[in-house]
């Protein structure tokens, strides 16, 4: 809504505007609401450190600070910084210029919060404060114990006790160095120590049965003399050194290099920066963890809580931390550490230097060593359905040849009849001859042998019978394939005689060895042979049967079989092999199947084909056995 100011006539309206305008704006600063405490407290804080501001400390504790500020997303903070640098500027003088120019310099600045760093900034700020910043509250840090119990502070002042206990850096010296005998105090008078000013009262308590070298207030260059012959058994305490003691000025981390660059004994320290410089370790301050306690507090008051209502507490920002190199160089343990010590600059293992390619070759063998165990698995149960297949094999080819048998019982009988008929003769006659009055011994030495001779004959015939018959598990050994054909053709001859079939044999001219079962590929012949028999059946004469055994390059050996009859219907050669396919009328069509399951158990080829004037050929081709 808008609000009109009429200018003023003399009249009674003009007077009458004038007042309900007056009215109107009583309403509206009534109707406001109030300013509350955030509304009304400024968004920025100043910090006051006594140290340098180019030291290492400092500016953890400043980065440990702003990343506590910067997490508050509520609003945006301003920060001031001052650095103080109490260590090498002291006196009324200086703090009376101090104040003089914080004076001028934020009179303008509505500053929300004062954080002083180290108990001589706290100090100054009591002093000045109700000059320069009446009413605004302060959040310390960096403050010990007796010094916050000695500047007796108000309420709307709070913040963190550090307190640092000598005698935990006397037990790590313990920890580091075995049988400790002395123990060097390297560092500032103890006066012009920030934090560790009470350890100079605390000297005679934690050292009790110790060596004491006081090296503190020396100049740097009797710090450094000292230090590069101590005796064995020996740890230096070092605190901090701000100077040379003969007018040069430095921050503490420059001062404990150049102790550390000629020490020959472990250096325990009080601050986490100069871990990384070359000192063992010990329970250090932590400046990053201060700053960000200050954060925390300072971000409390700013949020509108009142800092009398904030207790002062404790610190934790005392951790022990250690140096991994120089444990290495000290053989220090870690065991030997106290508990919870944190380690530092571990040089890293294979696990932590290559944790991903470690991860990757492991997944890797894994994997391989999961693939070889399935093909093993793969393997045996292939190896076991071989062995069954063979099993299975032997056990059809035995009943193939039992079934050929049966078909070659009346052969078989008529050649065991023919010597043991022979037998019976000669026997009736030597009988005759040894009854007469003067018999011929000659004679019956002739008969004799004769009974002798066709006794072995029918032992062949018999043991032929029972090798073709036996029931044997697959033998894979190298074998003479003439003589294995050889003995098939001699087996058949009776049987070939009684059909008038003849048989031929031409060997190779070479010996040829392949490697297989000797009684399954006599049976393969055996059924080619008996086969080509069978087809001749119906011609009149002119039966033949020719086998043949020759090599067929450097790598194989061929054995053929070719008959004299009508041969092979061409559109019937590729069904020969089918199993349960036959042209007899009693025929069960498994001979030549189960023929060439042999040839390929045997890593071998068998097929049929007609040549010239209808002649039928078997061949099956066999891989030769190596030398």
């Amino acid at each position: 809504m808008g609000i009109s100011f009429i200018e003023a006539n003399g009249g009674s309206e003009a007077m009458i505007s004038r007042i309900s305008a007056l009215l109107i704006c009583v309403t509206l600063v009534l109707a406001s609401p109030p300013v509350t405490a955030l509304e009304g407290r400024s968004r920025s804080i100043l910090v006051l450190d006594q140290s340098q501001s180019t030291g290492p400390f400092f500016l953890q504790i400043f980065s440990g600070l702003r990343a506590g500020i910067s997490a508050d997303a509520s609003a945006h903070t301003t920060l001031f910084s001052e650095s103080l640098d109490l260590s090498r500027f002291d006196g009324e003088a200086y703090d009376e210029s101090l104040r003089r120019h914080f004076g001028e310099k934020y009179r303008d600045k509505n500053i929300g919060v004062i954080v002083a760093m180290g108990s001589g900034t706290l100090e100054l700020v009591q002093r000045w404060r109700n000059e320069l910043w009446p009413g605004i509250p302060v959040v310390f840090g960096m403050v010990d114990a007796a010094d916050y119990a000695r500047l007796k502070l108000p309420n709307d002042v709070t913040g963190s006790i550090l307190k640092t206990v000598l005698a935990d850096s006397i037990g790590v010296a313990r920890a580091v160095v075995p049988d400790l005998e002395t123990v060097v105090f390297v560092g500032d008078h103890w006066d012009r120590q920030n934090v560790f000013g009470s350890w100079g009262l605390e000297i005679p308590q934690a050292t009790a049965g110790l060596n004491v070298i006081d090296l503190v207030g020396a100049t740097m260059v009797e710090v450094r003399k000292r230090v590069e012959a101590l005796p064995a058994r020996s740890a230096i305490i070092y605190s901090a050194i701000y100077s040379d003691g003969e007018g040069t000025y430095f921050s503490p981390a420059k001062g404990f290099e150049l102790v550390a660059e000629k020490a020959n004994r472990p250096i325990i320290v009080a601050a986490e920066p100069l871990v990384a410089l070359g000192s063992i370790g010990g329970p250090v301050i932590v400046p990053g963890l201060i700053g960000a306690d200050a954060a925390k507090l300072a971000l409390r008051i700013l949020h509108g809580e009142p800092a009398s209502s904030i207790p002062v507490t404790m610190s934790d920002a005392v951790k022990p931390i250690f140096n991994w190199l120089q444990m290495q160089r000290w053989r220090v343990s870690e065991s030997d550490l106290p508990f919870g010590s944190e380690v530092r600059f571990r040089e890293p293992g294979i696990w932590e230097k290559y944790r991903w390619q470690t991860l990757s070759v492991a997944a890797v063998l894994l994997i391989q060593a999961l693939l070889i165990s399935i093909l093993l698995h793969e393997r045996h149960r292939r190896a076991n359905a071989e062995r069954e297949s063979r099993n299975r094999l032997t056990e059809l080819a035995h009943a193939n040849r039992q079934a050929t048998a049966g078909e070659l019982s009346s052969s078989i009988a008529h050649e065991l009849n023919q010597p043991l008929g022979t037998i019976l003769t000669n026997t009736e006659t030597a009988e005759l001859i040894l009854n007469s009055p003067s018999p011929d011994l000659s004679e019956v030495k002739e008969i004799l042998a004769d009974i002798k001779r066709d006794d072995i004959r029918a032992s062949e015939v018999i043991h032929r019978m029972r090798s073709f018959l036996r029931r044997v598990p697959f033998e894979d050994k190298a074998i003479d394939l003439n003589d294995t054909v050889r003995k098939v053709f001699d087996f058949l001859s009776v049987q070939a005689s009684a059909r008038n079939v003849a048989l031929y044999f031409e060997p190779s001219g070479e010996p040829i060895q392949v490697r297989g079962d000797q009684v399954q590929l006599q049976q393969v012949i055996m059924n080619l042979v008996v086969n080509s028999m069978d087809a001749m059946a119906a011609i009149p004469n002119g039966r033949a049967v020719i086998g043949r055994t020759e090599m067929n390059g450097g790598s194989s050996a061929v054995i053929s079989i070719l008959d004299s009859g009508p041969g092979i219907p061409a559109e019937k050669l590729n069904e020969v092999f089918d199993p349960f396919f036959t042209t007899k009328k009693q025929g069960m069509g498994i001979g030549l199947s189960i023929s060439r399951t042999i040839v390929q158990a045997h890593k071998g080829r068998i097929w049929a084909e007609n040549q010239r004037e209808g002649v039928a050929a078997f061949h099956l081709s066999l891989p030769l056995a190596l030398s």
